[in-house]
């Protein structure tokens, strides 16, 4: 499962990688239950590599990189990586625990072990501390965090490009987890209470309001067409709208893509073949819908029960078993 920091580590990451290149390197995945038979690997510049299995059931290819960091994409979920030239990378993953079985082996493994074990940390610090309503015990974690962090990059036998970049990032990183819990906090207080409304515009025509679905429950999705682990959450989305369709339920998809990305986003909902409601924002991020629930990431997933009232503010994600969980309570 993903979770806000990872997605921000994402982003600070590619945004730093240096365009220093020379030979080519090496990268194997061993992928347990994959769910594609491509893998695919993104980075700065417009970077984009596809690695098809071979007839091992292994992904392998050899190509060249410019020093730094990447995203790595199992057609279902999203990990970091870091690459350089002269890397003989081996990764090892479970698609039933992504995040928790990821390995690395070979040349480059330090660093790339190093990002899967903050990218675990990060996980846990968040699910287990964000929302939790003793100030003292979130600033103790919080401290402690940072201290792990430090101690991960203190090994001197780290790419050294890696260490200035992975440091440069934690300073971004720590300046945003305060915004991030008072965002969190501030979604805990909003259950219970009557959800903030709207009229944005329908892709089959017209527009519609969250009145329109009074009765029902109402599981939103707020994402953009740029937004990559939105996209991944897509096939999640689309296996949790079959399983609750005769259910007392309505899936609903709010694009909050900029006005010249309009076109853009009628075009992917009928690719995509996107189902239930699916809605454009009026103003982007600064829609008030958007900004009355201090979004600040997407994907962000919201619940409302039949009487407009909020369930989850931030809710869980299609892709986490969770969600599962809470609808088969709600809707049994």
């Amino acid at each position: 499962m993903k979770n806000k920091l990872q997605f921000l580590g994402i982003t600070i990451l590619i945004v730093f990688t240096t365009f220093t290149s020379v030979a080519q390197m090496t990268f194997t995945a061993k992928i347990e239950n994959r769910v594609s038979d491509t893998i695919t690997i993104r980075g700065a510049q417009k970077f984009i590599k596809k690695i098809a299995v071979d007839n091992k059931g292994i992904f392998t290819d050899t190509f060249e990189v410019t020093t730094g960091f990447y995203q790595f994409f199992d057609g279902s979920e999203y990990t970091q990586l870091y690459l350089k030239n002269g890397y003989d990378l081996l990764m090892t993953l479970n698609t039933k625990e992504f995040d928790e079985s990821i390995a690395y082996k070979g040349n480059g493994s330090l660093e790339n072990n190093v990002l899967a074990k903050k990218a675990l940390d990060d996980e846990q610090f968040e699910l287990k501390h964000f929302t939790t309503d003793d100030e003292t015990a979130f600033q103790n974690a919080f401290d402690t965090k940072k201290a792990s962090d430090a101690k991960l990059l203190s090994d001197e036998k780290l790419d050294e490009n890696f260490r200035t970049v992975m440091t440069k990032r934690a300073s971004q990183e720590y300046g945003m987890v305060v915004e991030m819990r008072e965002s969190a906090m501030a979604a805990k207080k909003m259950v219970g209470k009557p959800s903030p409304t709207f009229t944005y515009e329908n892709h089959k025509g017209g527009t519609s309001t969250l009145a329109d679905f009074k009765g029902k429950y109402v599981y939103i999705d707020v994402w953009a067409t740029w937004c990559g682990p939105c996209l991944a959450e897509i096939p999640h989305l689309k296996k949790v709208e079959a399983a609750y369709h005769d259910k007392n339920i309505v899936f609903l998809s709010i694009s909050i893509d900029v006005k010249k990305d309009y076109e853009k986003w009628k075009n992917m909902v009928n690719q995509k073949q996107l189902g239930g409601v699916q809605l454009i924002a009026d103003n982007d991020w600064n829609s008030k819908f958007v900004t009355d629930y201090g979004i600040q990431g997407i994907p962000r997933f919201i619940l409302i029960d039949p009487n407009g009232n909020v369930v989850e503010a931030d809710a869980s994600r299609p892709s986490s078993p969770d969600l599962l969980k809470k609808l088969d309570v709600l809707l049994k």
